[in-house]
């Protein structure tokens, strides 16, 4: 174990953060230079709720040592600072919080894996919530006992719903909420990064950035990132029992924001596998596969329109509307500040 105290660490911490839109907000006391498991927790205005998802890490039940990096994207507000320097400061947690001064998902992100990379060299893991999430009390034990068990490059778990507004119990059936698997064990892919652990031989073999700027503000940074793991070789595995949940306001309940975030997952879609085409034909079958999902996704909806409500029912046609939006330049930016709702 190296133990060292931030005051006599400072050069240590400025070596591990070198960019200059990057700031030290706060550290521990103490840093343990020897931890293998970093969790890493991007942080944008919501304070309040960073506190729980700050105590559900403190109270995790695990013998093994682990560090916080956690990053503020708000540059002005800086919210959130003061409560990762609270936790910190009172050695609840050891690590660190920077400011990422340039706004955007996979901004935050990104600064978060690689101070997490840079500062802790001995650190293989590197495991990812949010600040709207509460992780159950044996999560970071199960996902890491599962990397070490198959040696896959990534793991995934599941982030279930708790609504503020608990009148439609029936929308976390729905695929904006519902989890991609339902067992533990080999899965083709994870699509996000709300629950996940990722080795660091699989940022190594990826490069850097992790996570592609193009997505910084539309979102779908991890799911091109896994995209790509995947079709490097690098393996996956699901943790059902690695539960995290995630607190989701009345505003994101809404008829209009499920309708929005069809359209979104539908445009990230296009956005992955366009990218990933490497030829000019290959990028002429997705254009036409994705026009080719629009009268498959009116059968598919009419399917389901039998047995869920038409919110559910109607979502595989707006993913294809999207799709076939973004085909034509549809951009839309959510994760751009002015858009958030807290």
């Amino acid at each position: 174990m190296t133990l060292i105290p931030t005051d006599l660490s400072a050069s240590r911490i400025s070596d591990a953060v070198r960019d200059p839109n990057r700031e030290i907000a706060a550290s521990s006391r103490v840093i343990d230079l020897s931890v293998g498991i970093v969790v890493c927790i991007p942080c944008f205005r919501r304070p309040q709720h960073l506190r729980l998802t700050l105590d559900s890490l403190v109270n995790q039940r695990t013998p093994r040592s682990f560090a916080v990096v956690m990053v503020e994207n708000d540059a002005t507000g800086r919210a959130s600072a003061p409560v990762a320097a609270e936790y910190l400061a009172s050695g609840k947690l050891q690590g660190i919080c920077l400011v990422e001064k340039r706004q955007g998902n996979c901004q935050a992100i990104n600064a978060a894996f690689e101070t997490a990379q840079a500062l802790f060299p001995a650190a293989t893991r590197f495991l990812m919530i949010d600040d709207d999430e509460i992780a159950s009390p044996d999560w970071l034990e199960l996902m890491v006992r599962s990397a070490e068990a198959t040696g896959a490059d990534v793991v995934g778990g599941p982030v279930l719903p708790v609504f503020d507004d608990d009148r439609q119990p029936w929308l976390a059936r729905h695929p904006a909420f519902c989890p991609a698997y339902d067992y533990t064990g080999a899965v083709p892919l994870i699509y996000g990064c709300g629950n996940c652990l990722i080795t660091r031989a699989a940022f190594e073999r990826l490069g850097s950035p992790a996570f592609d700027l193009q997505f910084n503000f539309l979102g779908g940074g991890d799911c091109d990132f896994f995209y790509r793991g995947r079709n490097a070789g690098m393996t996956f595995h699901w943790t059902a029992e690695a539960v995290i949940t995630e607190t989701v306001p009345q505003s994101r309940t809404s008829i209009s924001w499920i309708a929005k975030r069809g359209l979104r997952i539908g445009v990230i879609n296009y956005r992955v596998q366009h990218k990933a085409a490497q030829s000019a034909a290959a990028r002429a079958r997705v254009f036409a596969q994705t026009l080719g999902r629009l009268p498959l996704s009116l059968v598919r909806s009419a399917r389901l329109l039998a047995s869920s409500k038409a919110v559910v029912a109607m979502h595989p046609v707006l993913v294809a509307v999207g799709s076939a939006l973004a085909a034509f330049g549809f951009d839309p930016k959510p994760y751009k500040a002015s858009k958030i709702v807290s």
